[in-house]
C-alpha cells in the first residue's frame, strides 16, 4: 500500500513540475519585458526585474525535486521529531517520507499560484492572487502540526 501511495506522489509531483515549466514556457513570450518579482504581504509589487526572472520559480522547483528524491532514498538522514528505535523506525521513516511528498505537493501549488499571479500582475497592476497567501501559509503550519501529531502517536 505504502509504496503504491509513493508512486501516485512521485507521478503527481513530477506532473507538477512539468505542469510548472509548461505554463512558464506558454506564457513567456506574453509577458513585458520588465515583471514583477516580489510582492509585498497586501498583494502589490514592490519590486521588478527583467522578465528572465520568471525562470526563477521553474529551476527552484526542480532544485527541490531533485532534493526530496536524495532525502527519500536515505531517510535515516532526515531530523526526526521523535527518536527512532527499532521498534518505531519503520512507521517513522514512512510518516517522513509521505510528509516530504506532500510538502513537495504544496511547495509547487504555491509556486504556481506564484507564476499565475505574476504572470496576470504584470499585464493587469489591479490582478489578485486566486489563492490567498494566508491560505498557503495556514496549510503549510496544519501540515507541519499535523506531522508532529502523528509521529507522536508512533514513537
Amino acid at each position: 500500500m505504502g509504496d503504491a501511495l509513493f508512486i501516485l506522489f512521485d507521478f503527481l509531483n513530477l506532473g507538477l513540475v512539468i505542469f510548472l515549466w509548461w505554463f512558464t514556457l506558454k506564457n513567456y513570450k506574453s509577458l513585458p519585458q520588465v515583471i514583477p518579482t516580489h510582492f509585498d504581504v497586501e498583494g502589490k509589487a514592490d519590486n521588478f526585474g527583467n522578465k528572465k526572472w520568471y525562470f526563477f520559480t521553474p529551476i527552484l522547483s526542480v532544485v527541490f525535486y531533485i532534493g526530496i528524491l536524495f532525502l527519500i532514498r536515505s531517510p535515516e538522514s532526515a531530523n526526526y521529531p521523535v527518536e527512532i528505535t527499532d521498534a518505531n523506525r519503520d512507521v517513522q521513516f514512512f510518516i517522513m517520507n509521505f510528509f516530504i511528498r506532500w510538502l513537495f505537493v504544496l511547495v509547487v501549488l504555491i509556486f504556481l499560484n506564484s507564476q499565475d499571479f505574476t504572470f496576470r500582475y504584470a499585464l493587469d497592476d489591479e490582478a489578485k492572487a486566486r489563492v490567498p497567501f494566508s491560505t498557503i501559509l495556514l496549510s503549510i503550519i496544519g501540515s507541519l502540526i499535523a506531522v508532529f501529531i502523528v509521529s507522536a502517536q508512533f514513537k
